[in-house]
């Protein structure tokens, strides 16, 4: 069995930046934890050199050496970097270091889970190679559902849809169904590349749970629940359908 749990280092100069990350890896995950903090470069590179963290977030804009230099002194890392900066323009140079991510300032929760996630994913099939175990691709289709009370992990595939209920989203799965402190706005990056669609500004799909579509613009779920299709969004509806004809 694959060790789905992993260990991160926070380097940024900002104490205030530190803390407002770590509040967001908390607030996202149970799987993911900060072992320690660097506001200075020099025991941030003895811990990466005397370390293998899973993932490192790192701060580009440091005092006498940023994050590109702080990482060109260690060529043999092995943790999957993301970069966490107020700074766009150094994307490219970023992702030349071969980073997982580069997450800007102030920091989108949703860009931040889906990054991680990303990283996660990397991570995995990495221990499986070690392991020599054969991922399956819906092996990691967990996602978290944060409310007032936490964050709730569920399978994807259990999702039916999702519906926005003022600034709230109503999570809909086969046997419950989840009020989430998130907006439905939040949740479309983290579903991108998945079998789900935004059929309407309320609304977001699991085509795998869809029964039948009906003239001009229902869509009648394996529970029994019938969602509006809007006009702006059939010819998206039409193509992710056909793609998986």
């Amino acid at each position: 069995m694959i060790n789905n749990t992993y260990s991160c280092i926070i380097v940024d100069d900002e104490p205030k930046a530190v803390e407002l990350l770590q509040d967001s890896i908390a607030e996202l995950y149970g799987n993911v934890e900060v072992v320690a903090s660097y506001n200075n470069w020099k025991p941030a590179l003895h811990a990466m050199k005397l370390h293998d963290y899973d993932i490192v977030f790192l701060d580009i804009s440091m005092p006498q050496k940023n994050g590109m230099d702080l990482l060109a002194l260690v060529p043999e890392l092995k943790s999957e970097v993301i970069f966490v900066t107020a700074h766009s323009e150094h994307a490219l140079d970023a992702f030349n270091f071969g980073a997982t991510g580069y997450v800007l300032k102030p920091i989108n929760d949703t860009l931040l889970y889906k990054t991680i996630n990303k990283a996660i994913e990397r991570i995995n099939h990495k221990r499986a190679a070690l392991s020599g175990v054969t991922l399956q691709p819906s092996q990691n289709n967990k996602i978290g559902i944060p409310s007032q009370k936490g964050v709730d992990y569920i399978d994807v595939n259990d999702i039916l849809y999702l519906e926005s209920v003022n600034r709230y989203t109503t999570v809909v799965m086969k046997n419950d169904k989840l009020l989430s402190s998130y907006s439905i706005g939040k949740y479309r990056p983290m579903l991108d590349g998945l079998a789900f669609c935004q059929v309407h500004r309320s609304y977001i799909v699991n085509l795998n749970h869809v029964k039948r579509y009906e003239h001009p613009g229902s869509l009648y779920m394996s529970n029994g629940a019938v969602i509006p299709v809007s006009r702006q969004n059939k010819d998206e509806l039409s193509r992710m359908m056909n793609e998986r004809k």
